[in-house]
């Protein structure tokens, strides 16, 4: 019996004593989670609880959305329905789907080569082409609308319309250009390489290697220019103003503001729907678009 209780005390592993010192490393690990996750918490309330707000009134009746109630007695549905059916609303999300659609199409498609241009390519003056894509990032809208304005409204007679905004996206996009070479770059040039030694041009290379291993770069792109698309409310303002077939979300939003200025249940429900796509297209590619702007800040 007596050699089973030593065996026993001997297998049994040893506790380590309770140090002062480790008691302090717990409390502070712990005092250090607590302080990131409230920030998180904190962080994530500041840009969830407007949005709940818009939605929670969107929900409420004519009359308790004046009141200060934060959440609906009824839940009206019809809301959305009764916006849906407000005169243009429908003709404001065609040209604003085609207004964010096509522009995004026609930068991507007009980018990829530019970039890849002052990515791989050695050529005279590709310094000096990378500073004048730099410099026209930094050149607000502004100062060429006037000129601009003029160009599509006088001499092309496109006013009213929102090709103004949509045919110049065929010719690149600087900030695209930009972060798309900044994405190129990453790509060793010994893929390039291997492509031409087994024949590829430079068309090829471009299309069957560079372009599936770009396609983080080209998502982050792609959803700029989208959201900046179909947020964008300066240029409709500028040359769709005086043709309500023409009107995109954005501007829309605001005569409807103007036109339901105390329902405003309706209001929010019609921010609701401007805001859901873009909002669902972020969720579905936030991997890609995140992985795309990281990427770019690697080398460069």
């Amino acid at each position: 019996m007596t050699r089973l209780l030593d065996k026993t005390d001997a297998s049994a592993p040893a506790t380590a004593p309770r140090t002062p010192a480790s008691r302090t490393a717990r409390r502070t690990a712990l005092l250090h989670w607590i302080a990131v996750h409230s920030l998180g918490v904190a962080a994530a309330l500041f840009f969830v609880l407007p949005f709940v707000f818009v939605v929670l009134t969107s929900l409420m009746s004519d009359q308790q959305a004046l009141t200060r109630d934060l959440t609906p007695n009824t839940w009206e549905w019809d809301n959305y329905a009764r916006v849906f059916r407000t005169d243009g609303f429908l003709v404001w999300w065609r040209n604003t789907l085609l207004y964010a659609g096509a522009g995004t199409v026609l930068t991507v498609v007009s980018s990829i080569p530019v970039a890849y241009a002052l990515a791989k390519f050695r050529f005279r003056g590709r310094k000096l082409s990378l500073m004048l894509v730099i410099s026209m990032m930094m050149l607000p809208p502004q100062v060429v609308i006037i000129p601009m304005y003029l160009f599509w409204a006088k001499q092309m007679d496109l006013s009213g319309t929102l090709w103004p905004l949509i045919i110049p996206m065929a010719f690149g996009d600087a900030f695209s250009i930009f972060l798309l070479r900044q994405f190129l770059l990453t790509i060793p040039n010994e893929y390039l390489d291997a492509a031409k030694v087994d024949g590829c041009g430079e068309l090829r290379t471009l299309i069957k290697v560079v372009l599936p291993m770009a396609k983080p770069g080209i998502a982050a792109i792609a959803l700029f220019q989208f959201f900046a698309a179909w947020n964008d409310y300066f240029g409709p303002q500028i040359y769709a103003s005086e043709n309500p077939a023409a009107w995109t979300l954005s501007y829309g939003l605001e005569s409807f503001k103007g036109a339901h200025h105390t329902d405003w249940n309706l209001t929010m429900a019609a921010t609701v729907l401007v805001m859901a796509p873009v909002i669902a297209v972020f969720f579905f590619a936030q991997k890609a678009f995140v992985e795309g702007v990281t990427l770019t800040g690697v080398k460069g």
